[in-house]
């Protein structure tokens, strides 16, 4: 476990050297890594970052910075061996090509800006004045551009050895102790002023001569001018007889129009009148049929629709009442042939229970049942003949009784009066039944006793 933990310290710190010993380099910096032997010196790095081994590399910087540098060159010899004296200004800074970087890291690594500008200076009053032995007072003075790129060609090799880099040239006004540049500018001067002389001269005589010509031609172009201000006067004359003909044409033509547009107005407001008033009749007659219609039309409209909405609502009431009556009646009908179909399941049950109580036999059931119901059948055959109304029957009996069988006349009406009523036995038979005999037997009897009774 302590092993473990030792380990990973030992990691953590390791971790953390490599991460410190990580160098970035600003943009206004060289950053030079020196100690390992390689290809070169040191290793020279513009923009980025690198490791540097502990124990084994360190690091410096090396500024980007411009240095500028006063070189007041004096009693340089010239070509002519004239001393001057040169003011100028230059400016240098360490380059970032590879190969200025490194001799700038093996030249200057280590110095201050006070010592490189101090050897930059010897470097640069040494290539001044090499250059200044190479050229005359006149080249100096004239073709100061022939003088800057010699400067520049001498001093950019020598700084190139030392890592620097020439970035401007800035040389000032040149003098000599002899006064010969002086000379020089006056010469000049002179001879510059009389060329100016000859030239104003010169501009006099072509302004005489031009003055003179412009004399001739001002006199020239004044008669000139005359002739034509004389025939523009006449011509203007005709112009203006001639305008004002036309401006009386045309005074009177529009005299004419104005008269014509006149009448044409004058029409034109009648006939705009009248259509105003035709305008104004129809306003006034659509009014009075909006009038008509709002007072006659609109109200039967109204009583129309107020008309087939209470139809519409009587047809619905009535719609309504028949689907109460329709659903009235059938649950009437629902609730009787429901009451008469536990009247018949009733019956059927009684039935049943009547059939088992005579031991099984139909028959026997069945004669229960007449017996049941034999007083209303009686009173049925009763009732066909009691609502017969007869307050009074007046029979003809002839007394030929013989010929009907021995019965007479009055006889013969009652035997058909009383088998007009159905015996018991037919309504028994239409019903598919048969009457028990003992009942047959008797009616049989009855009958043959009511016969007898009339014969008598």
């Amino acid at each position: 476990m302590q092993l473990i933990i030792a380990l990973s310290v030992f990691i953590v710190f390791t971790i953390i050297a490599i991460v410190n010993r990580y160098r970035r380099c600003p943009s206004d910096k060289i950053l030079v890594i020196y100690g390992r032997k390689g290809k070169s010196s040191a290793r020279c790095i513009h923009g980025g970052g690198a490791f540097v081994f502990p124990v084994i590399e360190d690091y410096a910087y090396l500024s980007l910075i411009p240095i500028s540098i006063d070189a007041n060159l004096t009693n340089a010899l010239s070509r002519q061996n004239i001393r001057v004296d040169v003011p100028s200004r230059f400016t240098v800074g360490i380059s970032t090509d590879p190969d200025y970087m490194t001799a700038a890291a093996e030249r200057l690594l280590g110095l201050t800006p006070a010592q490189i500008q101090e050897l930059a200076r010897d470097i640069l009053f040494g290539q001044l004045r090499l250059v200044i032995a190479t050229m005359s007072i006149e080249e100096l003075n004239n073709d100061r551009d022939k003088f800057l790129e010699q400067i520049s060609a001498n001093v950019e090799v020598e700084l190139k050895k030392i890592g620097l880099r020439l970035i401007n040239v800035n040389v000032t006004d040149i003098k000599d102790e002899s006064g010969y540049i002086e000379a020089l500018g006056r010469e000049a001067a002179a001879r510059a002023i009389n060329e100016a002389k000859v030239r104003v001269a010169e501009q006099e005589k072509v302004g005489e001569i031009g003055k003179a010509e412009a004399v001739r031609e001002t006199r020239i172009r004044t008669a000139d001018a005359n002739a034509q201000a004389v025939k523009g006067e006449n011509e203007a004359k005709v112009e203006i007889a001639n305008s004002e003909a036309y401006r009386r044409e045309k005074e009177a033509e529009a005299q004419r129009k104005a008269s014509a547009a006149e009448k044409v107005q004058q029409a034109r407001a009648l006939e705009e009148a009248y259509a105003a008033e035709r305008d104004a009749e129809l306003a006034r007659a659509e009014r009075e049929r909006s009038t008509e219609t709002a007072n006659i039309i609109v109200p039967q409209e109204i009583e129309k629709q107020r008309l087939i909405i209470a139809a519409e609502a009587e047809a619905e009431q009535k719609r309504v009442n028949a689907k109460g009556e329709a659903d009235a009646i059938y649950a009437k009908m629902e609730a009787e042939a429901k009451g008469l179909y536990e009247i018949l399941t009733k019956q059927a049950a009684g039935y049943d229970k009547m059939v088992q109580a005579a031991g099984g036999d139909a028959n026997k059931a069945y004669m229960l049942l007449l017996l049941e119901k034999l007083p209303e059948l009686v009173k049925t055959q009763v009732e066909a003949v009691k609502g017969i109304n007869i307050d009074h029957v007046t029979v003809w009996d002839s007394g030929q009784g013989a010929n009907n069988g021995g019965k007479t006349s009055t006889a013969g009406f009652v035997s058909g009066l009383m088998q007009s009523v159905p015996p018991l036995n037919e309504l028994f038979d239409m019903a598919g039944l048969n009457l028990p005999e003992y009942l047959a037997k008797k009616q049989t009897a009855t009958t043959e006793e009511v016969e007898v009774e009339e014969v008598k």
